[in-house]
């Protein structure tokens, strides 16, 4: 009993700096305490066992506070029998846990049955799950969950002392790891692991490097490639043509050693394959290589380092289920000549879903003025439905040279954001046409043979998401008689700008579609008529000016008793 009092006392006593109930077994290591800083470099990434607390639940009793006495309703008490338990009315202590920390450990659950003839305790040891988000499920330090006594220096130990903590800084790991490899955790037995977004993609050696700035313009080979996460940097590498074959970040070699896991901790490699290789002269003309299949290191010649990497870009193939199929690297290769002190490259990476083809965008995520208007269609119950050539999605008439209009039926000319268009041709119109006819071939040489039903409203909407997308408006101004034909298509785009005044979004809100018609009077025999024929696009901004916001000024809503300047009033 005293001994419980002073652990519970030890408990309280040094929950402030870190728990020390229950604290963490040293694992077994096969590495020594003077292991290499290399080897435990290693040891971090390796999977860790769960920390095996130190003390038994079942044996814990807090509520256990009288030497040799069976305390009231405490269930845990072991000085209590079967006679003292039928007499409780309540458990004072129902669970028992170890440190609250952990996101997995024993506790014990007791309970009594009030329905028993006496009635009986229940005494459970299950097992806890923690549903906190911030616990420990892994650990690899020995004083991750205690406070350690320091060891005091003697004259056996003061060298090994002196050794690890006599220098001006010094690391606070424990002096071993677990490097048993082969055994596994239980709880990751049947763990399937897959890459997630944001995830560091990784390789046979870390992870694959995607060098970018950090502080300066200066590259930095540490930034690690994210899964799904499309990147493009730029960054300035110090060269000389002296050290050009010495320098690892110049070479291709660099960035295609390693394998990538095709899933994180797994034996399954994919190679990275060079797809394509571009050579850029001193005067900035690049040449594609017919044959990609070798390898060009850096190489002086001639007071020259040719095939030097001036960008790198990587694409990616993964499957739905978060696996690495296929990787594949672009080089963009130069030289340089001894004035030049540095070079600037560029690396970039992108992904792509097997079997899907990606879906080109045209901003991210507001429109970027020059680029195509996404468009497509809805079926029923479904996403909406794009043309694979961004350029074919929403179009007007284009205009030809000879301006006849039958002659340029489906040649047309896309939507570009910002740029107001106006296109036509001249149709001749003969006594023997049908008007029916000639309104539906009108009408095609206008909108064409598939004419959109909703626009993108941002220049990355995805097609999954249905209200992200503005359906068409279509407007038909006509006169009344027995024939109409259409002459005209007005496109009006309304669009505005979205977030931020520092760097704000281009937004489409509105596409109207107006069709103007006219009357097809029947014409003579022998005798033709042309009428124009007129497509026309026009980008309107509504965007309100922005105004300064000012808070309203506080009002004092006191109400006074009604007998306050009693009796002046």
């Amino acid at each position: 009993m005293a001994a419980a009092l002073r652990l519970g006392a030890a408990f309280f006593l040094l929950l402030p700096l870190r728990a020390a109930e229950p604290s963490v077994e040293p694992a077994a290591s096969a590495a020594s305490p003077a292991a290499p800083p290399e080897i435990r470099g290693t040891a971090r990434a390796q999977t860790r066992s769960g920390p095996a607390p130190v003390t038994d639940v079942a044996k814990l009793c807090v509520c256990d506070l009288l030497v040799a006495q069976c305390d009231v309703n405490c269930c845990c008490d072991p000085d209590c029998s079967a006679a003292d338990f039928s007499l409780f009315t309540t458990c004072s202590v129902p669970i028992v846990t170890g440190d609250s920390h952990l996101c997995s450990q024993k506790a014990a659950i007791y309970s009594l049955d009030v329905e028993a003839d006496p009635p009986e305790r229940i005494f459970k040891l299950i097992d806890q799950v923690n549903p906190s988000v911030f616990c420990i499920h892994a650990t690899n330090y020995k004083q991750a969950l205690s406070f350690s006594s320091p060891e005091m220096p003697t004259s056996e130990n003061f060298d090994q002392l002196l050794k690890q903590f006599g220098s001006a800084s010094f690391s606070a790991e424990p002096d071993s790891w677990n490097m048993n490899t082969d055994a596994q955790n239980p709880s990751d037995a049947n763990e399937t692991y897959r890459y997630e977004y944001g995830v560091p993609i990784q390789t046979v050696d870390a992870f694959l490097r995607l060098p970018s700035p950090v502080v300066s313009s200066w590259c930095s080979d540490a930034n690690p490639a994210g899964f799904l996460v499309n990147q493009a940097t730029k960054c300035t590498r110090s060269v000389s043509v002296e050290k050009c074959g010495n320098i690892q970040a110049v070479s291709m070699l660099f960035y295609i050693n390693s394998s990538i896991l095709a899933v994180p901790k797994s034996s399954q490699m994919v190679t990275i394959t060079v797809q394509s290789i571009v050579v850029q002269s001193l005067n900035r003309m690049r040449t594609l290589l017919n044959g990609s299949d070798v390898l060009r290191l850096p190489l002086i010649l001639d007071e020259l380092c040719i095939n030097i990497v001036l960008g790198v870009s990587y694409h990616i193939t993964y499957t739905d289920a978060g696996e690495i199929i296929e990787a594949a690297a672009s080089f963009v290769l130069g030289a340089i000549n001894k004035e030049v002190l540095s070079i600037q490259q560029s690396f970039e990476i992108s992904f792509t879903q097997v079997n899907t083809k990606p879906v080109p965008l045209s901003g991210n995520p507001g429109y970027v003025v020059g680029l195509p208007v996404r468009a497509g269609f809805r079926p029923q119950g479904s996403g909406i439905t794009q043309n694979t050539n961004k350029y074919s999605q929403l179009t007007i008439l284009q205009s030809t040279s000879n301006q006849d209009c039958l002659a340029a039926q489906g040649t047309r000319t896309p939507i570009l954001f910002g740029y107001n268009m106006i296109s036509g041709c001249k149709l001749r119109i003969t006594a023997d046409m049908k008007c029916q006819p000639l309104t539906q071939t009108l009408l095609d040489i206008l909108k064409g043979q598939s004419f959109p039903e909703y626009v993108a409203s941002f220049g990355n909407s995805q097609a999954q998401d249905v209200l992200d997308w503005v359906p068409i408006t279509h407007l038909h101004t006509s006169e009344q008689s027995s024939c109409q034909i259409p002459v005209s298509l007005e496109i009006e785009v309304k669009w505005t700008k979205y977030g931020s005044l520092v760097n704000p979004q281009a937004r489409i809100v509105n596409v109207t579609a107006t069709i103007t018609t006219t009357t097809a009077k029947q014409l003579p025999s022998g005798r033709e008529r042309t009428i124009p024929i007129i497509s026309s696009v026009v980008f309107t901004d509504i965007s309100s000016p922005a105004e300064p916001g000012y808070k309203a000024w506080p009002t004092i809503n006191a109400k006074l008793p009604f007998d306050f300047f009693f009796p002046f009033v």
